[in-house]
């Protein structure tokens, strides 16, 4: 355990991060809010004395170090990530340099006097292994994303060990919640439940969870604080199940009298196990718990669409 009073956070301003900024801020700790530009709405950011924001992109993180004087911070956040949905995730230069940029903001980190170094990775690590390593498997350019996660995790891991910096890793499964834009699963979908648009799925047998993006946040601070080093967690619900059961809560809530199309579409992707899953090893180190159920999250989002919608 640590008594972390003053965080850094890289990709303070996308969506996951604008939660972990307000969630370390909730328990009185000091931020330094790294974001890759000032034209962004900053305005969450800029309304709380306990947050100071600096600019810098992926490709100056090694850098960061002489961008930051103070050397009194605990714990380094690296969420910054380009090309995390979309087409985006089959551009190999792209996911290469964000692993290198990870390096590179471990680095800063270790020049910056931190203790200990948390990344975000992605369930998505696991079943690039599970599809690559497949005899005789074709995967997909969907896990050229998840290639670069794991690269960014096995190298970062490396470099800390030699360098005498705790590295700790939080692997979400499927983050959701208000404030969302990407073209993800529950953010596409619920948009196409608000707009009657007809609803075709894969057979949707394949294990999958779900976690609301505020929980994310806690569970980084969990991590944070609490984390042994050298561990990485998976961050989930801790109640996975088939997608299929996802999605007709998620109907269900909405309370739409679509019918979804189950079998449409091919499913070419990779059925984890449930263990795969398990967020045993971060709720025994941590105590980290999540509090917002599915259904509870799915209509906090859908009210925040609906708005957006309007």
């Amino acid at each position: 355990m640590i008594c972390l009073k003053k965080a850094i956070v890289t990709g303070a301003n996308g969506f996951i991060g604008r939660y972990l900024v307000q969630e370390l801020t909730a328990n009185d700790i000091d931020v330094i809010a790294v974001v890759r530009n000032m034209d962004t709405d900053l305005s969450d950011l800029k309304n709380s004395k306990k947050v100071k924001i600096v600019c810098c992109d992926l490709d100056h993180m090694k850098e960061l170090a002489s961008v930051i004087q103070d050397r009194s911070i605990d714990v380094f956040f690296h969420l910054a990530w380009e090309g995390s949905s979309g087409d985006y995730r089959a551009d190999e230069r792209l996911q290469m340099k964000n692993a290198l940029a990870t390096v590179c903001a471990l680095r800063s980190a270790s020049e910056i006097g931190c203790r200990r170094f948390v990344g975000a990775g992605s369930i998505m690590e696991k079943e690039s292994i599970y599809a690559v390593y497949a005899q005789t498997s074709k995967p997909g350019e969907s896990y050229i994303y998840g290639t670069g996660k794991l690269a960014a995790h096995m190298a970062s891991k490396s470099v800390a060990s030699s360098m005498g910096i705790e590295h700790l890793w939080g692997l979400i499964t499927n983050a959701y919640g208000p404030g969302e834009l990407s073209p993800r699963f529950i953010n596409t979908t619920l948009r196409r439940v608000l707009r009657r648009e007809s609803l075709k799925f894969t057979s949707a047998t394949q294990n999958y969870d779900f976690v609301y993006v505020a929980d994310v946040a806690k569970a980084f601070v969990s991590i944070g604080n609490y984390g042994i080093p050298f561990k990485n967690y998976t961050i989930g619900s801790s109640k996975p199940a088939p997608l299929r059961s996802f999605i007709c809560q998620m109907l269900q809530v909405a309370g739409t009298d679509i019918s979804p199309q189950f079998g449409d579409v091919p499913f070419k992707g990779v059925d984890l196990p449930t263990k795969e899953f398990s967020t045993v090893d971060l709720e025994q180190d941590t105590g980290f718990r999540p509090k917002v159920s599915f259904s509870e999250g799915i209509r906090r989002t859908l009210d925040w669409l609906k708005g957006m919608e309007a």
